[in-house]
Order: structure tokens, then C-alpha cells, then sequence
């Protein structure tokens, strides 16, 4: 009597082996992609240190020693990033899923940062480079000058004891970073003109591109966009003449501002030309999306009514 031969599974578990499990393709595609986005969230977070640390890498070593400062900024600016971008749905960053809008206020912040660390730079180490930069932004900062115009403001905020060097520095780094302030939005304008921002994606998904923003809180979804976004325009629009007045109020009645330290300096020009674009590229983007929901809203309604599933 033939005696039934065993599956090679089970009599291979017999003598202590096992037959080798295939990772299915779909498995295979879930690490790829997993490994795809880590890559990809290690390579932003690259970015942000060096953005983070161009200051002091392009300018002398103070004295009071704020290295070990701005490395620890880094490592924990460098965590937040890798998170936000490695997880499925970010807490706070905006807009993660709707390229190049993050990408365009990155790099106007980097080119900012590195243009005022190199200008800067050129008041102990000169070069060509430095030379030019320094060139081109006091004829910015000379055309910008003008009363009661943001660059005007950011110089009468200083007290009347601030050398004229400083408030000769001050005058060329705020308008060459107001002047790439401008250039962002009017970059980020053309962009949802020709490109038609964001429909470059297949889906615009509210709930991972605005996570600070909830649907379910109330009220018409696009009435609030529009409020949002209003209120973002209108801040971004006057930050750039509220910096200056707060900042004089701070030197009349308490601590005088003092720029004497440059990465001081470049920071503080940085946020206040930053600030405002952000808010007003915002502001645009998120009419943009109120003006993307109530176009779709009307195809449906029409396709419901095309269809008779409306009541009459």
C-alpha cells in the first residue's frame, strides 16, 4: 500500500526548517513607500539645521558662546520636522500634502537668512560676494526708505544711542528680506495661476493639510475659510507696521532693542519680513480651498439635480 506523501510545509517543520515566507507585493509596496517617506522627512529636517545654523556658520564666533544653543534649536526643530512629515496625519504643519506651498515659504526664509548672514559677513571678512550683496541691498534698502513705509519703521524703532552703523545695517537687511518677502507672494500668486494650485495632487485632503482647522467644529465650512483667511490677510498686511510700533514701545518703556549681536539681528529682520508673507500666502491658500469646496459643492448639487435626486 502506497504511503501518502506529506506537503513540503509540514514535513519540513518535522526536521526543524521551514519553508520561506514571500512577502506579498502589497507589503512590499506599504515599507517602500514607508522608507520613501522617512527619507523624505530625514532630508527636510537636513534642511531645517542648515537653515538653523547658517548664521552661525557664516559669521565670526561671539564670545558669549550661544553655539550650544542654536545646536540644541536644531536637534529639536530637526525631531519636530522628522514627525510631522514621517506620520500619516500632522499635528501642526500645514499644507503637507499640497507641494510647493511649504517649499516656496522654506526656501524664502533660507534665501533671506543666508543673504543677511553673507552681507553681514562682509563687515569682517569681505569678499566679492559679500561686496555685491551689500551693494545691491543699500540700493534696496535706499528705495524702500520712504516715509512710513515698513523699512522706514523698523529704523525708528531703535533708540536714539544705536550707532549709525548698526541703523546703516538694519536699513540695508530689512529691505533686501521685505523686498524677497514680496517676491515669495507674488511667486506664490503666479503659481496658483498657471499651475492652479494645488490640483497638481489627485485630492486635496482638508483633514491632513489643515490639521490645526476642524470641519466637524461648526458652522458653514466655507464661511469660516473665508473668515480665516481674512484674518490672515489683514494681519499679514499690517505685521510689517505693527513690529516696528510694539518694538517701540518696548524701548520707551522697558529695555531699549539693541542689535549689536548679528545673528540677533538677522534673526529678528527674518521674522519680521517672514511672518507677514507667510501669513498673507496663507490667507490666500486658504481662500483658495473655501473657493475649491463651493466649486464642488455646486457640481454636486447640479449633478443631483441632472439627476432628480433633488426635491422639488
Amino acid at each position: 500500500m502506497a504511503v501518502p506523501r506529506q506537503p513540503a510545509t509540514i514535513a519540513g517543520s518535522f526536521d526543524g526548517t521551514k519553508g520561506r515566507h514571500r512577502i506579498a507585493p502589497g507589503r512590499k509596496k506599504d515599507m517602500q513607500v514607508l522608507n520613501t517617506t522617512l527619507l523624505k522627512a530625514l532630508a527636510r529636517a537636513l534642511c531645517v539645521v542648515v537653515l538653523i545654523a547658517t548664521p552661525t556658520l557664516f559669521l565670526p564666533i561671539q564670545p558669549n558662546g550661544n553655539s550650544a544653543v542654536v545646536a540644541l534649536v536644531a536637534v529639536f526643530a530637526a525631531l519636530f520636522t522628522i514627525v510631522e512629515y514621517s506620520v500619516a496625519s500632522p499635528s501642526f504643519i500645514e499644507f503637507r500634502s499640497a507641494p510647493p506651498f511649504n517649499r516656496l515659504r522654506f526656501a524664502a526664509l533660507f534665501f533671506t537668512v543666508l543673504t543677511l548672514s553673507l552681507i553681514l559677513r562682509g563687515g569682517d571678512n569681505p569678499s566679492t560676494m559679500t561686496l555685491l550683496l551689500q551693494g545691491i541691498g543699500r540700493q534696496i534698502g535706499d528705495a524702500l526708505d520712504v516715509p512710513f513705509s515698513p523699512v522706514r519703521l523698523v529704523q525708528l524703532m531703535m533708540s536714539e544711542n544705536t550707532p549709525a552703523s548698526v541703523l546703516e545695517t538694519l536699513r540695508v537687511a530689512a529691505g533686501l528680506a521685505y523686498l524677497v518677502s514680496l517676491i515669495s507672494i507674488a511667486a506664490f500668486i503666479m503659481m496658483l495661476r498657471v499651475k492652479r494650485w494645488p490640483r497638481r495632487s489627485e485630492s486635496f485632503n482638508v483633514w491632513i493639510n489643515l490639521p490645526m482647522f476642524d470641519p466637524t467644529a461648526g458652522g458653514d465650512v466655507v464661511q469660516r475659510l473665508h473668515r480665516d483667511s481674512q484674518i490672515n490677510l489683514i494681519l499679514g498686511f499690517l505685521l510689517p507696521f505693527l513690529i516696528p510700533a510694539v518694538g517701540k514701545l518696548i524701548s520707551i518703556y522697558a529695555t531699549p532693542i539693541a542689535l549689536n549681536d548679528p545673528q540677533t539681528l538677522i534673526w529678528m529682520v527674518a521674522a519680521w519680513a517672514f511672518l507677514p508673507a507667510s501669513l498673507l500666502m496663507r490667507g490666500i491658500a486658504l481662500s483658495r480651498v473655501a473657493q475649491m469646496i463651493h466649486n464642488q459643492r455646486k457640481r454636486a448639487y447640479a449633478e443631483a439635480a441632472a439627476g432628480g435626486l433633488l426635491p422639488v
